[in-house]
């Protein structure tokens, strides 16, 4: 071991047991928002391991079809002899996929529009704020399902169509944060001694903007993955075969409830369990940087 490699392992070490102890004071101050991250832990891992998980391929079609639960087909089949157990890890890669690159995608453009307009103020933050109150006004699946009927299906355009919709909710959030921090002696000083708008923007706004833009992000994720299941249950997301949790809703609900529960049951479990640690998680992450609730 060379004298560089001896000098950086208790440097290491010292690292680890922070993350261990910063992780076991969360796992003890926050026990739901640790509930929710080790489930998302798990359905990742399930989604990045799918291929060495999934014991078929979710779209080979055999002729056991309607088959109940088994130790064959873990969660049985459905109406083309399709394994339920491997449509339901796979589709967890599409829907993680699309939830969190839609929700990254739209708060940031939301949060990028919000620092820049709040900052410029006047008309160019008017005109801003009355596009985000338009599609604020329309409940956002009517948006998502417009905009898919303009665009089409596919995996591409359902991540569009989410993004847009999570804009304004963003926008608004991270706006609130620019209208404060600007007003504050670090930014007019910085002002005063000549700093351009787009280094105090960067240096002096964005940098104190993080906080609400990740506790709105945590908090969007569940909902991004919902609408995704809502557009494909709806026929109008994900194109089959690919795998989804909402298409193999909208395949199973319609006529097979009372003949194949087993169908709609694996697909249901899966999407709730993502939503439900998403939101535990983005409620633990709003105490932790709020500070009028880390008190509570």
């Amino acid at each position: 071991m060379s004298t560089a490699d001896a000098s950086r392992q208790p440097l290491e070490e010292a690292r680890l047991t922070l993350a261990l102890r910063a992780t076991g004071r969360f796992a003890k101050q926050k026990p739901l928002g640790f509930a929710g991250a080790l489930i998302l832990i798990l359905i990742t891992l399930l989604a990045v391991f799918a291929p060495w998980i999934a014991p078929l391929d979710p779209n080979s079609l055999t002729i056991d079809i309607l088959q109940g639960p088994s130790a064959l087909h873990w969660f049985g089949t459905d109406t083309t002899g399709r394994d339920v157990f491997s449509r339901v890890v796979w589709g967890g890669r599409v829907s993680l996929l699309v939830g969190v690159t839609a929700t990254l995608l739209g708060t940031g453009i939301g949060a990028l529009i919000a620092v820049v307009t709040a900052y410029l103020g006047g008309k160019v933050d008017i005109v801003a704020q009355r596009f985000m109150d338009i599609i604020w006004a329309f409940p956002s699946l009517i948006v998502a399902m417009v905009l898919m009927f303009v665009i089409g299906t596919s995996t591409s355009n359902v991540i569009f169509a989410i993004s847009i919709v999570v804009i304004p909710s963003a926008a608004r959030v991270v706006r609130s944060q620019v209208l404060a921090v600007k007003e504050t002696d670090y930014t007019t000083a910085a002002r005063a001694i000549g700093a351009s708008d787009m280094r105090i923007m960067w240096h002096h706004i964005t940098r104190n903007c993080l906080a609400p833009y990740i506790i709105v992000a945590s908090i969007t994720l569940g909902g991004a993955i919902t609408t995704e299941a809502s557009l494909s249950f709806l026929g109008m997301g994900i194109p089959p075969p690919t795998p989804s949790w909402g298409r193999d809703l909208f395949g199973a609900a319609r006529q097979y409830a009372e003949l194949a529960p087993w169908m709609a049951i694996a697909p249901g479990v899966a999407l709730s369990l993502a939503v439900y640690g998403f939101n535990l998680l983005g409620d633990a992450v709003r105490d932790v940087f709020d500070p009028r609730l880390r008190g509570a």
